[in-house]
């Protein structure tokens, strides 16, 4: 597995990030993994290389970084040898202060993360969402005592308007390094702004959603009546050209679509690592096969001909 310089850091992760969402046995959603469903995907991956992976607070009410910590200790011999990433914003309890990116919440935050994963320091710690009630001020200096008490080496966002990203820059001590936003074949309004941004500034583009929630990935056939089951509201019927096409060009390929999709967005601009969800081990061979398959440029032309603009997603 390649390892590559987040952005501009000297910080080298593997060519994709296992996201740990799926993880957890505190998660109301039915895929979600317990321990013994979701030891053998981890473990594929690890034996792949992949050494970067990426979980959040909230993620199964706090049960997705202790697996996530638990996993990761025993298929690592040292803790240098993996980078792991959670993130900081949606509620983790009851209280008018469990959530946001208050100073308070980051300080808490963050002791309890590293108290669920088993560690004494994260390797990127992100901010989940924007907060429109704290002053970015407030949130940039709490996260920049977050790296100076050694609890974290890097700092990193998600999922926010260009402005908000570059206002964050432009009054942070200790800068964000990283932007993990919603990037895909079928959602490329990212390009717009914030990628070309990112690029500018040397930040590195760790996509989630590589597959549109399974729907660049679907085996079966496409619908073009309204939004798809597996996507659910994010996606709507103008998006299953792009699908189409990439059926297409992985049938041309002899290879799953997942690849081609997966593949399409490594060769993108700017991108560093997807950050790629497996429910199967099979998710993770594919997303590694990826890695591997080059896309020429008529071939790239090709898929991203149909595409259809999005409303700007909040």
């Amino acid at each position: 597995m390649d390892q590559v310089r987040l952005g501009a850091t000297g910080l080298r992760v593997s060519r994709i990030c296992l996201g740990m969402m799926s993880f957890g046995t505190g998660g109301a959603r039915e895929w979600h993994l317990g321990p013994e469903a979701a030891e053998p995907i981890v473990r594929r991956a690890v034996d792949a290389g992949v050494t970067f992976f990426d979980t959040a607070d909230a993620y199964s009410k706090g049960t997705g970084e202790e697996l996530t910590g638990q996993l990761l200790r025993k298929f690592f011999g040292r803790r240098e040898d993996y980078v792991l990433a959670t993130k900081v914003y949606y509620p983790t309890g009851p209280g008018p202060n469990d959530r946001g990116l208050s100073r308070k919440h980051i300080l808490d935050g963050i002791d309890a993360s590293l108290r669920r994963l088993g560690t004494e320091y994260v390797d990127l710690y992100q901010i989940h969402r924007w907060d429109d009630e704290t002053p970015i001020e407030e949130t940039m200096e709490a996260l920049a005592d977050v790296v100076r008490a050694g609890k974290a080496r890097y700092l990193g966002a998600s999922s926010m308007f260009a402005w908000q990203f570059a206002k964050a820059q432009r009054v942070a001590a200790i800068p964000f390094v990283s932007m993990q936003n919603h990037y895909n074949l079928v959602y490329r309004e990212e390009e717009r702004e914030m990628i070309p941004l990112c690029v500018d500034q040397g930040v590195g583009v760790i996509p989630y959603s590589p597959l549109a929630r399974g729907l660049l990935a679907r085996t079966g056939s496409t619908t073009r009546s309204g939004s798809d089951p597996v996507a659910g509201d994010l996606y709507g019927a103008n998006d299953l050209e792009v699908v189409e096409e990439v059926h297409a060009l992985a049938a041309d390929r002899g290879v799953p679509p997942a690849q081609v999709a997966l593949s399409w967005l490594m060769g993108a601009r700017g991108v560093t690592a997807p950050i790629v969800g497996a429910t199967k081990t099979q998710h993770v061979d594919d997303a590694v096969a990826a890695v591997g398959l080059m896309l020429s440029a008529d071939e790239r032309a090709r898929l991203e001909a149909r595409y259809r603009p999005h409303p700007v997603m909040d």
